[in-house]
């Protein structure tokens, strides 16, 4: 499927995020989260964050926390700890067990926006190949992950968790390593934190973001649905074997 062809469109009138006048980024208010009104929101700059209760909220927020996957490099004490590590990475192998644990997670700290109705939407979205999820392993333990949105080039950023320490720094470089042998310009973080920084985030205006994001989205995605659905050992990414082996099934679609 040729993601230059898909056209992002939904029932809902957004407005423009160009024009917002507020810097924390709220844009709109209501709307749903059917896949048609997600895909529409991320292609335009837009992603959904409210608590439960609330309606919908939709943000844009200036500035914007981004990564480059071909700068990104990890810690001196990251990568020691990759080299050593006898943890596995699986590609959505088990999403929502990972979008819980982020719900779960950020209930233990200061409150979650990953309610049952995001979990069921992106739970959805994921079924229709457009949420993505990596898992970090101790033999058949869940110790940590993230999941996003992926369209075209560009992938969305929407949470992680760690149940060990640093599993969650350990699937942020799986996502770094597909997204640069995809080809990615960069992936979306939403809003700085320091967590982020210190992973190598940058920031960048909002009128940037959105100038570069129609390049991104439109342009033919990579299949990722062929990689890693067994498990593959930390060290054995980090070296870089397993994935450059494998790079004829980052093909176009």
């Amino acid at each position: 499927m040729n993601h230059q062809h898909i056209n992002h469109s939904c029932q809902y009138d957004f407005p423009n995020p160009l024009h917002c006048d507020d810097n924390h980024g709220l844009v709109a208010i209501g709307a749903d989260l059917s896949p048609q009104t997600l895909r529409y929101a991320y292609a335009h700059g837009l992603f959904p964050w409210f608590n439960d209760g609330d309606p919908i909220m939709w943000w844009s927020p200036n500035p914007r926390c981004v990564i480059y996957p071909h700068t990104y490099q990890p810690s001196k004490s990251l990568s020691r700890k990759l080299k050593k590590s006898d943890w596995q990475i699986t590609i959505n192998s088990d999403f929502l067990s990972v979008i819980q644990g982020c719900g779960d997670a950020r209930v233990c700290t200061d409150g979650t926006w990953i309610t049952e109705e995001m979990i069921t939407a992106y739970h959805q979205l994921h079924h229709l190949g457009d949420a993505v999820s990596v898992e970090v392993w101790d033999d058949d333990n869940l110790i940590g992950g993230l999941y996003g949105i992926k369209l075209g080039q560009a992938f969305f950023g929407e949470s992680m968790f760690h149940r060990v320490t640093d599993a969650s720094k350990v699937a942020f470089f799986a996502l770094m390593t597909l997204c640069r042998l995809s080809n990615f310009a960069w992936v979306d973080c939403q809003l700085p934190n320091e967590h982020l920084l210190i992973l190598g985030a940058s920031v960048i205006s909002r009128d940037a973001f959105l100038t570069s994001l129609p390049k991104q989205v439109y342009q033919p995605s990579c299949d990722w649905s062929t990689l890693y659905q067994h498990k593959i050992a930390v060290k054995a990414l980090f070296l870089a074997e397993p994935i450059v082996n494998q790079h004829h099934h980052l093909r176009l679609i």
